[in-house]
């Protein structure tokens, strides 16, 4: 067909254009083009042969892939869905008495774009049903190998239409051949006329108008059988040439005529720029092609009009062939958009269906986003004949695989739950055993360890969960409430711990220094043992005492008349035993004890770099400065080093002393 229009209007077809789709393709190639029409040297070129005549609403070669069922979503054009018949509404039942109401009133010719509109719209609906009823057998427990289709009533109602509709047309085909043969007899009875009007005696006047007529009659013939078409349309050309060559028409007259055809012609060209307004591509281009039969048909016009009116009408024929290849280019471009977008839900199927998916509530949130993923297919439209059942294919085999694994895992997951309520009975068995112990701290541990082992184990099914849940956390619940209220009861002791803890931290405070250093850090050392007997105080009070008893022995500490470094041990090691005696202090004297070797550590290898560094450098004036600050840091990570050193001793020492 792309070809035929090419050919029609003389536009150059990219090499890459799209041809449409098999049931648009309703008008035969042909080997005429737009230069055949161009303006002849002598006043006789409208009357030019062409090649070949169109022949307009041919049938196909393979007369019975028109009535192939349409299975998907490819198998007909975007142009054909968007018009016509509004089918989504109907039910296939009503299509069936559609289509036979179009069997029985339409014509032939005009009633195929209607048909394959319903036919697609019919496979569709088919085919969704299927999958509905495909998927449910599924769910139900089914698998797909096994799934069985039934022979739908309405589809072998609409096979049978189908053929009786090809049966139709066959008749009518073979109707238009017989048509052709009489067609070219009465063509080749007019050019035997004109042969005779070349030997008329009668005035030029009458022997015109009878010219006029036989080329009236010529024109209003219909199709003839393509193989005499090129010989007829020679020889009928050469007679008329001979009759005007014999009659020699005067100049009047011919200008008469060249006048009618002339504005003939401008109508024409009326006619085919409004064709950029027409809102269907396809019926534009084939509104065009009558338009060139009926240009051909049209005689010549004067002279000087010829080029001007030939291009006023060359190149609206130009511009309608573009919109057309302009539409199946914007075609083509939103088929690889949706061929894009499917692909790209078929990865992410296959990202859900390759996850670890090892709980209930995943499959179920996992099913949502593949409900959700179908429902985003349906409504992506056309990606092309070539990858549409490839994609659907892979997309549906996605599917079934998910929904196989589901299932698979349903399975197993019912056995798991077995186990699990053996499991957690196990536990609520040892609770019981434990809720009465007063041993608070050891089976408080021991109850944290069944509670974490609880949590370790799934799910239960649904009709035990809440009963053996409910075992459990009532052993729980009793012992801890036993525990508070033990607990409750040296509540009042810790307030008298806080009392005491409160009054020597104001003794500190209010502790003078004597003129013998060495009384004066006995006598804080004095303090630190006193805090050390006093017992625990109330929890929320924890942090806020021991912070100001820090702050009060420490500031006591740098009183101190002493050196720095003296000063600084015994306020470290002032800290760590407040840590000792604090509760877990082996959980805070290790990572403090790491802390201070990878510092250690790093200074260690810090010194090799530095010393290593110094014998690259020359003893010249612009280095010297480089060296003094290489020096300078070794000796202060020598300095730094040895602290670490006292330091992690005082931490070995108070660990080893409280172990």
């Amino acid at each position: 067909m792309i070809n035929h229009l090419q050919e029609q209007t003389g536009a150059e077809m990219p090499e890459d254009h799209v041809q449409p789709a098999d049931d648009m393709q309703i008008i035969e190639n042909q080997s005429s083009t737009i230069d055949e029409l161009s303006p002849l040297p002598d006043q006789e070129q409208e009357f030019e042969p062409l090649a070949e005549e169109k022949q307009v609403f041919e049938p196909l070669a393979d007369e019975e892939q028109v009535f192939e069922p349409l299975v998907d979503e490819e198998h007909s054009s975007i142009e054909h869905v968007q018009q016509g018949t509004d089918y989504l509404s109907f039910t296939r039942k009503e299509m069936m008495d559609h289509l036979r109401e179009l069997l029985v009133t339409g014509d032939i010719d005009t009633v195929r774009r209607d048909i394959d509109i319903l036919k697609y719209h019919f496979y569709r609906k088919l085919k969704a049903e299927e999958e509905l009823k495909r998927a449910e057998y599924i769910e139900k427990g089914g698998t797909s190998d096994d799934y069985l289709h039934e022979e739908d009533e309405q589809e072998l109602i609409l096979k049978s239409l189908l053929n009786k509709y090809r049966e139709m047309r066959q008749v009518q085909n073979e109707q238009l051949e017989a048509e052709k043969k009489v067609n070219l007899e009465k063509k080749l009875k007019i050019i035997e006329e004109l042969k005779e009007l070349s030997n008329n005696t009668e005035s030029i006047g009458g022997t015109f108008q009878q010219f006029k007529d036989l080329q009236n009659r010529w024109r209003s013939i219909g199709l003839v059988p393509q193989n005499e078409l090129k010989n007829l349309w020679d020889t009928y050309h050469h007679y008329v040439e001979v009759f005007y060559d014999y009659i020699k028409i005067n100049r009047e007259l011919r200008d008469l005529d060249f006048k009618r055809n002339l504005e003939a012609k401008i109508e024409l060209c009326e006619k085919t720029e409004a064709l950029l307004l027409e809102a269907s591509v396809v019926k534009a281009l084939q509104t065009l092609q009558t338009f060139h039969e009926q240009w051909r048909e049209i005689g010549p016009v004067p002279k000087e009009k010829r080029v001007e009116i030939w291009e006023r009408f060359k190149i609206a024929s130009t511009q309608v062939n573009k919109n057309h290849q302009d539409y199946f280019e914007q075609l083509r471009d939103t088929q690889k958009k949706n061929k894009e977008a499917k692909e790209a839900l078929c990865t992410k199927v296959e990202e859900i269906v390759e996850r670890s998916t090892n709980s209930l509530s995943q499959w179920t949130k996992s099913t949502k986003e593949i409900v959700e993923i179908q429902k985003l297919w349906g409504t992506i439209t056309h990606v092309g004949k070539k990858d549409s059942d490839r994609l659907y294919k892979r997309f549906r085999a996605l599917c079934n695989k998910f929904f196989s694994l589901k299932r698979e895992f349903t399975s197993h997951e019912r056995e798991e739950q077995e186990n699990n309520l053996q499991l957690k009975q196990d536990l609520c068995v040892q609770a019981e055993a434990l809720k009465d112990s007063v041993e608070w701290k050891s089976t408080t541990e021991e109850f944290i360890q069944l509670q974490n082992k609880w949590k370790e184990i799934g799910n239960v099914s649904q009709k035990h969960q809440e009963a053996i849940w409910r075992c459990f956390r009532k052993a729980c619940n009793h012992f801890f409430d036993q525990k508070s209220k033990h607990y409750t009861s040296i509540e009042s002791e810790y307030d008298n711990n806080l009392k005491a803890k409160r009054e020597l931290i104001q003794q500190i405070k209010d502790f003078k220094h004597s003129n013998v250093p060495k009384e004066n850090f006995e006598q804080l050392k004095e303090f630190q043992r006193q805090w050390s007997d006093i017992g625990f105080v109330p929890y929320k009070h924890m942090n806020k005492i021991h912070d100001e008893y820090r702050s009060a022995i420490n500031k006591q500490f740098a009183s101190l008349q002493m050196d720095d470094s003296e000063r600084n041990r015994i306020q470290y090691k002032n800290k760590i035993e407040t840590m000792v005696a604090a509760p877990k202090s082996r959980n805070k004297l290790g990572p403090e004890r790491d802390r201070l070797m990878r510092r250690y550590q790093q200074l260690q290898s810090d010194l090799v770099v530095w010393e290593n560094n110094i014998g690259f450098f020359s003893k010249s004036k612009s280095t010297a400065a480089m060296v003094s600050s290489v020096q300078q840091m070794i000796e202060n990570g020598k300095a730094e080093m040895k602290e670490l050193e006292e330091k992690i001793k005082i931490i070995d020492s108070l660990d080893d002393h409280k172990a």
